[in-house]
């Protein structure tokens, strides 16, 4: 393919990516400093959790090397093509793509950066998203190519970045929220996850972690601060299983916490009001 096929090939891969954000009222990415901390689960519980608020929303696994989105849906398979077009897979009525479909068990993905970009670009070029209130993407650990995709092209308007209370979390999500403001996203959000332990026999908490690093953090970046989730063991064996907690069990404090972030966030893209 020479330059001008290239040039050519490269244009009409960004007017499809246009159509299908043109479609998608709000983009949300969610950034975290480093692995660990529950990215994948705020990620795949707060598309339930605006969904409960009746927006459609779906999920798109941008951490092409580690996509661990489709395990706590437990939506496997190959992706589906029609008329040359992604369908995207669907759960309780959220829609999800992920790399983990053209991966075998366990198989690595050993890909550069311009690879792994170009996949993402593929998944906001060629699956049928529909029209869409929010399209969550759950973006790897750090800063590197996904991440600067993700931002250049899919065009976030909030971008949440999730921190555990300890002070080796908070600083590597002070970096997210810096790449955030670099990449120009209007809105920036911490969630302080794993922010106590809810006992399941007696129901007290214990701050295993610490507490507030993450609202510390958020007042010092002047960003918002959008909540604190305690550890609920429920929702980790629900995750293990498939099946997100806000969807099971919508009146556990977890579930409570992370709808509570939902219409945050909701508020904050549609109506332009306060939180803090």
């Amino acid at each position: 393919m020479n330059t001008r096929e290239n040039t050519k090939s490269y244009q009409e891969v960004e007017r499809r990516i246009k159509e299908t954000i043109f479609k998608i009222k709000h983009r949300i990415a969610v950034f975290s400093g480093k692995g660990g901390v529950g990215k994948t689960t705020i990620s795949v519980n707060l598309a339930y959790a605006l969904k409960s608020l009746g927006s459609a929303t779906g999920i798109l696994d941008a951490d092409v090397t580690g996509p661990n989105v489709a395990k706590m849906l437990n939506v496997y398979g190959d992706l589906i093509y029609m008329d040359e077009v992604i369908i995207p897979f669907e759960k309780y009525g959220v829609k999800m793509i992920s790399a983990a479909s053209i991966l075998g068990k366990g198989q690595p993905l050993i890909w550069h950066g311009p690879l792994r970009s170009k996949l993402i670009n593929q998944f906001l070029a060629d699956v049928d998203w529909g029209v869409l209130d929010y399209l969550i993407a759950d973006l790897p650990p750090g800063t590197g190519d996904e991440i600067i995709t993700i931002g250049q092209e899919m065009k976030p308007d909030f971008a949440v970045i999730v921190t555990t209370p300890q002070q080796v979390s908070v600083i590597d999500a002070e970096r997210a929220i810096n790449m955030a403001k670099q990449l120009s996203i209007p809105h920036i959000g911490i969630i302080e996850n794993m922010s106590g332990f809810i006992c399941p026999h007696c129901s007290a908490e214990i701050d295993i972690f610490g507490f507030g690093g993450g609202r510390k953090l958020a007042e010092e970046n002047d960003v918002h601060f959008l909540g604190s989730i305690p550890i609920d063991i429920q929702a980790r064996i629900l995750g293990d299983k498939g099946e997100p907690i806000v969807h099971e069990k919508p009146d556990c404090e977890v579930s409570k916490a992370i709808i509570d972030i939902a219409l945050k966030i909701d508020l904050l893209l549609n109506e332009n009001k306060s939180i803090n």
